[in-house]
């Protein structure tokens, strides 16, 4: 199954924190690492703190959905992750983006991640690596750029 992992963390050294993420999902078992954007730097959206550093990476996994998302919370625990709020800054955040087509809906996942055709950082990452990707329900994630136009996002490397 192909997963797309969104990536972001403002604590701490964020660029090297989602780098290492991305290092991370290259060795978990039950997955390969099929490509990562670029890194993008981007300004809190509903949370406070210093920008974000964003990446988007897919995957070749088969890891069940509710497994792929116990072991990304695992490698934010490895970075220290903690959840005092909603929003809070963080040192390493791993969203669980697309999982193939489907439409998941648990207590503990909703995947498409519900705000990702609402967010820049999400958007452009994922364009750079999937131009064509679609998001189930929603239709292709390329014609929702218009409306995030106007949040703060720039390409670090």
């Amino acid at each position: 199954m192909i997963a797309f992992i969104g990536i972001g963390a403002n604590l701490g050294d964020a660029q090297a924190n989602v780098l290492d993420a991305i290092a991370r999902l290259k060795a978990l078992p039950g997955a390969t690492l099929l490509g990562s954007s670029s890194l993008y730097r981007t300004a809190p959206i509903d949370s406070s703190g210093d920008d974000y550093v964003n990446a988007v990476a897919s995957i070749d996994t088969t890891l069940a959905p509710q497994a792929l998302l116990e072991a990304l919370q695992e490698i934010e625990l490895a970075h220290g992750r903690e959840r005092p709020h909603r929003n809070a800054p963080r040192t390493l955040d791993l969203d669980l983006l697309l999982y193939g087509d489907e439409t998941i809906a648990t207590g503990t996942l909703s995947v498409p991640h519900p705000r990702m055709h609402e967010r820049a950082f999400v958007l452009a990452p994922l364009l750079e690596i999937a131009p064509s990707v679609a998001i189930p329900g929603r239709g292709p994630a390329a014609g929702f750029v218009p409306q995030v136009a106007d949040q703060f996002i720039t390409r670090i490397a």
